[in-house]
């Protein structure tokens, strides 16, 4: 009997369009208030201006894009003070789901995060040292922790509106020298927690993890002077 294939998964070219965009926005290759220009965009992209279009929405429902009457698209931006006064409720909700997933957590599934990292380390832009990023859902170490808290309510607060915005600071954070191999660590330390049953350590790992994730982002948003600052007028972001 022959062996049983993988099945393909069907994508529809919205799917690549919108993924494409997403990651040029957390890479910064589109940066935060550029405004889109979808001529540009449609033509680096190869794609008629219908899917760039849908995938647009898509990704204005995820609040990384931004429509402003009169003005058009932007990348969506926040100012430093949202950016801090976000993670610290962050680190609080986070830090609990961290507590939850260490009491709640399957053994299959711990057993899942630690080969997720694994796979994490192999990055060639972490091994670099230039950056860590992160796969959106299942791919993403904080949503398999939010995931294993086994709490709705908390997951549906960690994986909402702000979620995808949210990853845009989190990959550029990790692109300031030695944070990339600094967070993997760090995220290697929950996960261990997590593997010892340890709630106390697990929520305490969690948190420190998001306060140096925090400051490392603050760090560079001031050194950038992108705090709250849109590019100037007639700069748009093409691919």
């Amino acid at each position: 009997m022959a062996a049983a294939l993988d099945k393909v998964e069907a994508r529809s070219l919205v799917d690549v369009v919108a993924e494409r965009l997403e990651q040029a926005i957390i890479s910064g290759q589109l940066e935060p208030g550029a405004r889109l220009s979808e001529q540009g965009l449609a033509a680096s992209l190869g794609v008629s201006r219908g899917p760039l279009r849908e995938a647009i929405r898509r990704l204005e429902g995820r609040k990384l894009l931004e429509r402003t009457p009169n003005v058009g698209v932007r990348v969506a931006a926040l100012s430093l003070r949202d950016l801090v006064e976000i993670l610290q409720v962050r680190e609080a909700l986070e830090g609990q789901a961290a507590a939850l997933a260490a009491e709640r957590m399957s053994d299959a599934d711990v057993a899942a995060l630690a080969r997720l990292l694994d796979r994490h380390s192999r990055q060639k832009g972490l091994a670099q040292g230039v950056g860590y990023y992160q796969e959106t859902h299942d791919e993403d170490f904080h949503v398999r922790i939010v995931q294993g808290s086994g709490n709705a309510r908390l997951a549906q607060m960690l994986t909402g509106d702000l979620y995808y915005l949210l990853r845009v600071y989190r990959y550029r954070s990790s692109t300031t020298p030695g944070r990339a191999r600094d967070a993997l660590e760090e995220h290697r330390a929950i996960a261990q927690a997590i593997a010892a049953r340890d709630p106390a350590r697990a929520e305490a790992a969690m948190r420190a993890h998001l306060r140096n994730a925090r400051a490392s982002a603050e760090r560079q948003l001031a050194a950038e002077g992108e705090i709250a600052r849109a590019p100037p007028r007639g700069r748009t972001g093409t691919l």
